[in-house]
């Protein structure tokens, strides 16, 4: 390990310029934190610095999973550095999703006749109002698709469940449009229909009732033309006896049969 020797600052100011005495060869040392900690003796600063340069995103990659959608401590812990690096590179990007969502919201829902009149946000704060819901307490968030495409997201909470519903931007003249991506979405743009997370379980499943069958007259009333057979049996007075029952193809011929 050969020795070196301080000889002076780099014209551009951020590096250390040294020697090598025996060979007048001359480096250039970055005067970065980790020289720095170094001329302290700070030996842990020292190996937590370490840490953070061996697993750091360069900046162009921490924009880019910001800008598809992670938020600040997901590529922190994938990156295995602090919030505060993460903050610094993607504070513009984040900056970049919240208009983006505030402009899908002047953006017209695309029905099967063409772009709604409306916007995205006037259809979505009246489908809340409809269903009795806290509009002010939804979130809007935007990122970037596989395709390269915004995707506009709002999310909320009814009772205990969390929700949220996607669609898809594409800026251009007038606010541009946005089309529905899930159910969720295609129901806060039909906000008179009933949401489809709000039917009873197996509902759908139940079957049609089926009409009951007509009750079968167990004593039917005889044919009043028919004439009385003489010889038939008088009821005894003190018994409510039914009239007497004719064979089933008596009624259905409306007459009776002659039985001696």
């Amino acid at each position: 390990m050969r020795t070196l020797r301080v000889v002076g600052l780099h014209e551009d100011g951020k590096s250390i310029v040294c020697e090598d005495p025996a060979r007048r060869e001359r480096f250039l040392l970055p005067a970065d934190e980790k020289l720095r900690a170094a001329v302290r003796g700070d030996v842990p600063r020292l190996g937590q610095i370490e840490i953070e340069t061996e697993s750091q995103m360069r900046p162009r990659e921490i924009q880019a999973r910001i800008r598809a959608g992670e938020s600040v401590q997901q590529v922190a812990d994938a990156a295995g550095v602090s919030v505060e690096r993460v903050e610094r590179f993607a504070y513009p990007v984040l900056l970049e999703r919240s208009r983006t969502a505030e402009l899908a919201q002047s953006a017209h829902p695309v029905r099967e006749d063409g772009p709604d009149l409306r916007t995205l946000g006037e259809i979505v704060a009246y489908a809340f109002g409809v269903r009795g819901q806290d509009y002010s307490q939804a979130s809007w968030d935007a990122w970037r698709g596989d395709d390269g495409r915004w995707i506009v997201a709002l999310r909320w909470t009814a009772g205990r469940s969390d929700n949220a519903a996607h669609w898809q931007f594409s800026a251009g003249a007038h606010g541009g449009t946005v089309t529905a991506l899930d159910e969720h979405a295609e129901d806060l743009l039909d906000p008179h229909r009933t949401p489809r997370t709000l039917r009873a379980v197996g509902a759908e499943a139940e079957p049609l009732p089926e009409p009951e069958p007509e009750p079968v007259d167990e004593h039917p009333t005889l044919d009043i033309d028919a004439q009385p057979d003489p010889s038939a049996a008088k009821p005894k007075p003190k018994k409510k006896a039914h009239p007497a029952v004719p064979a089933w193809e008596d009624v259905l011929l409306g007459v009776r049969s002659q039985r001696g």
